[in-house]
């Protein structure tokens, strides 16, 4: 048995004790609804690791979510649905199955994106390519795979030119709305621009909801050095206008 096959075994072996009748009350009292919480917060810490490249945190946060992975399948084997093996069986026959040019014939394409997102419309019954993604995404992410769907079979634009043009559009049917009041309109047209700078970052291979992420942890730390420049000046916050406030910001851009 490999090393990681007994580190995996152990894990298992640690979850079914703590799931036991003498057990963890807090763990035997969780169900698959209860953990959700736990596992977007893990997920999301997977995240954070990865992008601050931070191997260390990295190692221990994805150890964190593979616990929440078996939980949720321990859960499933009490209640006679099914076990761990049945997942990664399943999760093997599928990957081998969509890459026929690795494990069967070189000269199958249908590993290829366009035909990718076809081959799992017809293994899902799916009436179309863009579903598959699921609702709780965060929206700028669903925005992003919708449209590589959509990408995978043809439906988008080849150059960055009708990108910009798409986005200037976008941005000024939303300065005509603007005048009119109209919230449900503002709504829509602000929902547009946001969807065409998602098709921008698509084209450019940068992760809109990383990329959001990013600027905001920068506008968080310098707003932070705002906060403490204008303390060393003995100035409240409350107090500052925002000429003082735009001033100190600027600097710190300079610094930077």
């Amino acid at each position: 048995m490999s090393k990681n096959s007994i580190e995996f075994e152990k894990l298992i072996d640690v979850l079914d004790k703590l799931l036991a009748p003498d057990g963890c009350d807090w763990d035997r009292e969780q169900t698959h609804e209860s953990l959700i919480p736990y596992l977007l917060e893990e997920t999301h810490e997977v995240i954070e690791a990865i992008e601050n490249r931070n191997m260390s945190d990295l190692k221990e946060e994805l150890g964190d979510l593979m616990l929440h992975i078996l939980f949720q399948a321990k859960l499933s084997e009490k209640d006679g649905h099914f076990n761990i093996s049945d997942s990664l069986k399943n999760i093997s026959s599928k990957l081998i199955r969509r890459h026929p040019h690795i494990f069967s014939n070189n000269l199958d394409d249908s590993y290829k994106k366009g035909n990718w997102e076809s081959t799992k419309k017809k293994e899902k019954g799916r009436k179309s390519v863009l579903e598959g993604v699921p609702i709780s995404l965060p929206s700028l992410t669903k925005a992003q795979r919708i449209q590589e769907k959509a990408s995978s079979v043809g439906f988008d634009w080849k150059d960055l030119p009708p990108i910009w043009n798409k986005i200037n559009e976008e941005i000024l049917e939303l300065e005509e709305v603007l005048q009119s009041n109209n919230s449900d309109r503002i709504k829509d047209e602000l929902g547009d621009v946001l969807f065409s700078i998602v098709n921008l970052s698509r084209f450019l291979s940068i992760d809109a909801e990383s990329a959001l992420r990013h600027t905001i942890k920068k506008f968080e730390n310098r707003f932070k050095k705002v906060e403490n420049q204008l303390e060393l000046e003995g100035i409240d916050i409350q107090e500052a206008t925002l000429d003082e406030m735009d001033k100190i910001w600027n600097d710190i851009k300079k610094q930077k």
